[in-house]
């Protein structure tokens, strides 16, 4: 069997979770490990720790399938661009980008290249995720009505010493695009089947603690095509993290409470009074948790065979447009349409956001 030939390109945290995922796999190996701040002594560290045998502070000249991308936000459309030119699939985490303008020209270079580019949104992996979002598209548990998606992290002023951490110029966003999306993500991707996209989007966003020129807490209420609203709020500066998801159908309450990652255990369905649960609400016997593992599992195949990314993988700018509509609505102190996001050139560039400053109270 002809195995895979990948890259990782970044080698801080999050790159131990894509080296860990490839590495349970028969189908592919990572190649070279690239630290792109030219340190050649952290890329050959990582490199030893995982058993890859190339490091480098560039990507070299070999042939390549998959090109991960763990780096800042700011540098991921110019390396997504290089290699779709080489030739490789594109693996990145979120955000994809600084803005959604490159997005556009991530996604435009994979489909001149024939390549694919899938974000990682690992939240929406997992068997309890793929039997929620199963029971909502089927209407086995009647038509959603009401939801709410909370995020409530903590990151101290360490956290934020990173230069590249708290600015619009190169994180791109606060809390809300760096944290909150992940749920954004997943109830968006839950309901967008059934109800459609988020229609209209009225946000604020709030520096209530850290000394950073971003937010470090967000309100919004998210009105989705069908009518459904859902209100959601991150926050980088609550010491009981946790991160939440309830969705109130005609028929039961989904309910998902977690951190970084959730299994059967952190769902609960609860069915309205007076109705027993029928039995196919009863999540599989066979658990498979979220997470990066997951999401490797279902991209790679596609990216082997060539076919369609599977629906965890999809839509890569749908998340990335609700948080520019929180931005631009906190901006204008008004409600903003998913349409206008979609279609207007400023809307599509940088994000920025009046941010209203608290700490002096």
């Amino acid at each position: 069997m002809t195995r895979m030939r990948a890259a990782i390109v970044g080698t801080g945290d999050v790159a131990r979770l894509h080296a860990e995922a490839i590495a349970a796999r028969n189908d592919a190996e990572v190649v070279v490990a690239v630290d792109v701040d030219v340190d050649a002594d952290r890329a050959a560290a990582f490199a030893a720790k995982y058993g890859i045998p190339l490091s480098a502070t560039s990507l070299p000249d070999t042939d390549l399938d998959v090109v991960h991308l763990c780096t800042p936000p700011a540098g991921h459309a110019v390396q997504a661009e290089e290699a779709f030119a080489r030739g490789a699939h594109v693996v990145v985490e979120k955000p994809p980008a600084l803005s959604l303008a490159d997005v556009d020209r991530m996604v435009s270079a994979a489909e001149a290249a024939g390549r694919q580019l899938a974000v990682v949104f690992q939240q929406r992996t997992g068997s309890a995720a793929a039997h929620v979002k199963r029971l909502l598209d089927d209407g086995a548990l009647g038509r959603p009505l009401v939801a709410r998606c909370d995020t409530f992290w903590f990151r101290d002023d360490g956290y934020f010493a990173a230069p590249w951490r708290g600015t619009w110029a190169s994180e791109g966003g606060g809390t809300t695009l760096g944290h909150g999306i992940h749920q954004l993500d997943l109830l968006a991707y839950l309901l967008a089947y059934l109800l459609g996209d988020v229609d209209e989007v009225r946000g604020q966003a709030w520096r209530v603690a850290r000394d950073i020129e971003t937010e470090d807490v967000s309100t919004a209420v998210l009105r989705f095509e069908s009518g459904v609203v859902a209100t959601a709020m991150t926050s980088a500066v609550s010491p009981r993290q946790a991160s939440s998801i309830r969705i109130d159908t005609e028929l039961a309450t989904v309910e998902l409470e977690h951190l970084y990652g959730h299994g059967h255990g952190n769902w609960r369905i609860t069915p309205r009074p007076g109705q027993d649960a029928p039995a196919g609400w009863a999540f599989p016997e066979a658990e498979t948790p979220s997470g990066h593992d997951a999401y490797i599992d279902a991209v790679y195949p596609a990216l082997a065979s060539g076919g369609l990314l599977p629906s965890v993988a999809a839509a890569p700018a749908r998340s990335m447009e609700i948080v520019a509509a929180i931005y631009a609505s906190s901006e204008r102190d008004a409600a903003v349409r998913l349409s206008e996001v979609r279609e207007s050139a400023p809307l599509r560039g940088p994000m920025s956001a009046h941010v209203r400053d608290e700490r002096s109270r």
